[in-house]
């Protein structure tokens, strides 16, 4: 009798366990499946979103300018904000935005410097975007916003609309600036000019960005020291080709661009090269001054992060001339 109570309080006890089992698993999923699902449609509108804006830009309908950089982040950041699952929404846009980066990086259409300066424009306004989303639904009226595939659809048409305007309205033609970087050697004008005009092989310490994939200097040759000649210098994945406009031996070389192949750099255009040369107490000091054309906006943003990349390939550029002299003179 003992024996039959015992099993059957095994049997009672056992059966309670695996209900109680089977309602921790069910509630357990009635909570992931959720957050799968938001994960997910995050991800597919992030994506979307992402993919979409630089498809429009790759055909030239619209442009690298605040419809892009800007408002369309922060139009991923305020859909995402409406979330009742806030921080898996937020995983899912991380997560697009890396893959999609990657992509870019891969694809060879972007070099990782470009990225790298990019991101802290683009999660600035996904963040802002998320702030506005978040002040709203505490101090405005609630709407019920569960569907954000759907509510993603007008500010899709938004983003679209300011990206023609802006390319085709609003914005003048690519912006032009220069980089100017200056050494002091000390050796004469005449021999720094003799090193600089045309380099058989760079091969010299490299600033920090030249190693995240900034374009990578390798020869630079002169077919003719004269008004008219040529000069192309070879990069790691493109060329640079300047036609001389004025020459002065030890004075001035000045060179305009007429052609520039470098990967994944569309938005970016070079102008002129210009080299002088000034004889000072100390020996000589040469001057390089880069004139270049950008197609990125908001210039505010952009024009300190181009001139921080220009003048990296400077500073290469310097360190091997410094290199030449020192070897031609031990020589």
């Amino acid at each position: 009798m003992f024996r039959n109570y015992l099993n059957y309080s095994t049997k009672i006890i056992g059966q309670k366990l695996v209900r109680s089992l089977i309602c921790s698993v069910r509630g357990q999923l009635n909570r992931i499946l959720p957050m799968k699902k938001e994960f997910l449609i995050s991800v597919l509108i992030s994506l979307s979103f992402l993919t979409l804006g630089f498809t429009l830009i790759e055909y030239d309908m619209i442009g690298f300018g605040v419809s892009f950089f800007v408002f369309l982040p922060f139009l991923l950041g305020y859909i995402l904000g409406t979330s009742t699952i806030k921080k898996v929404s937020c995983y899912g846009l991380v997560f697009s935005l890396i893959v999609f980066f990657i992509l870019l990086f891969v694809g060879g259409l972007e070099g990782m410097g470009c990225i790298l300066m990019a991101m802290p424009l683009v999660i600035g306004a996904v963040v802002f975007g998320v702030l506005v989303k978040y002040i709203l639904n505490k101090y405005g009226k609630k709407r019920n916003e569960e569907n954000k595939i759907k509510i993603s659809i007008l500010p899709l048409f938004l983003f679209v609309l300011l990206g023609y305007v802006e390319s085709n309205f609003i914005k003048g033609g690519p912006a032009v600036d220069e980089v100017v970087s200056e050494i002091i050697l000390p050796y004469s004008a005449m021999e720094v000019y003799n090193a600089i005009k045309s380099v058989d092989t760079l091969d010299a310490e490299k600033p920090f960005l030249m190693n995240l994939d900034l374009p990578i200097p390798q020869k630079c040759i002169l077919s003719e020291e004269k008004v008219g000649g040529i000069r192309t210098c070879y990069f790691e994945g493109g060329l640079i080709v300047e036609k001389i406009t004025e020459l002065e031996k030890g004075v001035v070389l000045r060179m305009d661009v007429i052609d520039y192949q470098l990967t994944g750099r569309k938005w970016l255009g070079f102008k002129e090269a210009i080299y002088t040369f000034e004889t000072v107490d100390d020996g000589c000091k040469m001057t390089r001054i880069t004139t270049y054309s950008s197609e990125l906006y908001p210039r505010a943003y952009w024009r300190p992060m181009e001139q921080i990349g220009i003048e990296q390939e400077h500073q290469y550029v310097f360190n091997n001339l410094v290199k030449d002299l020192k070897n031609a003179t031990d020589d």
